[in-house]
C-alpha cells in the first residue's frame, strides 16, 4: 500500500473527490470499474460538460460501476458507497453536516460545476478524512481546491500528466499543490480499489 494510501486508511475515508475534463470520460470509467460494492466512502464527481447539456452519466456508467449512482441534489446527505455526479451548470458544495448544496455562483476558471469549489468545501467539512483526485483535463480547475484538500489534511492523488488526454490540468495541479502520489491511470485504478476495500476506521 503507498504512504498516501495507509493516510487515508488511517483517518478512516469518508470521501473521495474526482475532478476531469477532457478526456475524462473515458478515464472517469477506468476509476468506477474499480470501486468495490463495499465501498466505505461517499464518491463525488465533477466532470466538465457543456453549459445546457443534460448529463446523462449517471446511465453511462450505470454497467461500469458496482456502486448505486444518481446526480447529486440540493441538501441531499452523502451516503457511503454512492457516487454522485455534479448537476450541469451548478456548482456542487458539501456542506460541514456532510451533505451537498447547488450553487449558480459564477463559473470558477471558466467552469460551472467547479472542480475548485468542490474540493475547497470538501476539504473544510473533511479534512484528514478525505482522497481527492484529477485526472485529464484542459483547463487549471481543481489546483487550488486540492491545495487546500492537502493543507488541511487530505491526500492527492494526480494522473500522470504525460499519460492524460489533455495533461493541462494534472499539470497544474501539480505545480500549484503537490501530491501524494502521481501514477498512471491504471495505477490510479489498482490504489483505489485497494482504498475503497478498507474496513479500517479511527
Amino acid at each position: 500500500m503507498s504512504a498516501a494510501s495507509a493516510s487515508a486508511a488511517s483517518a478512516g475515508l469518508r470521501l473521495i473527490a474526482i475532478g476531469a475534463s477532457a478526456g475524462g470520460v473515458e478515464a472517469l470509467g477506468v476509476l468506477l470499474r474499480a470501486l468495490p460494492a463495499g465501498c466505505p466512502a461517499a464518491v463525488v464527481v465533477v466532470l466538465h460538460l457543456a453549459p445546457g447539456r443534460s448529463s446523462r452519466l449517471p446511465h453511462i456508467y450505470a454497467d461500469q460501476c458496482l456502486l448505486p449512482l444518481s446526480e447529486a441534489q440540493d441538501k441531499e446527505p452523502l451516503l457511503a458507497g454512492h457516487v454522485y455526479f455534479a448537476p450541469p451548470d451548478y456548482h456542487l458544495q458539501i456542506e460541514p453536516d456532510f451533505s451537498f448544496s447547488l450553487s449558480l455562483e459564477a463559473p470558477v476558471v471558466f467552469s460551472r460545476p467547479s472542480i475548485d469549489v468542490l474540493l475547497e468545501t470538501a476539504a473544510l467539512a473533511c479534512r484528514n478524512s478525505m482522497l481527492a483526485i484529477i485526472l485529464t483535463g484542459a483547463s487549471a480547475d481543481g489546483a487550488r481546491g486540492l491545495a487546500r484538500v492537502r493543507r488541511l489534511g487530505g491526500s492527492a492523488w494526480i494522473q500522470d500528466p504525460a499519460t492524460a488526454v489533455s495533461a493541462t490540468m494534472p499539470a497544474a495541479a501539480l505545480k500549484h499543490a503537490g501530491a501524494d502520489c502521481v501514477l498512471e491511470l491504471a495505477e490510479l485504478a489498482i490504489s483505489l480499489a485497494r482504498v475503497a476495500g478498507l474496513r479500517r476506521w479511527p
